[in-house]
């Protein structure tokens, strides 16, 4: 991987962590029942592609 694949690998990890973020911040305040749980799952789908995306910004 070149250096400017790694660098936008990082940044879509960090991006997808804040839209994580924001995704179960909005869940855990305005959401009620399985709505809720629908978006806190997708939320932690997001979180765990970016975790992803950050570890092949590292190799």
């Amino acid at each position: 991987m070149s250096s400017m694949d790694k660098m936008w690998a990082s940044f879509i990890g960090m991006g997808l962590m804040v839209l994580a973020s924001f995704l179960i911040t909005f869940a855990r305040v305005k959401l009620k029942g399985a709505v809720r749980g629908v978006v806190s799952i997708v939320a932690f789908v997001i979180l765990l592609v970016s975790v992803v995306y950050m570890l092949l910004s590292i190799i």
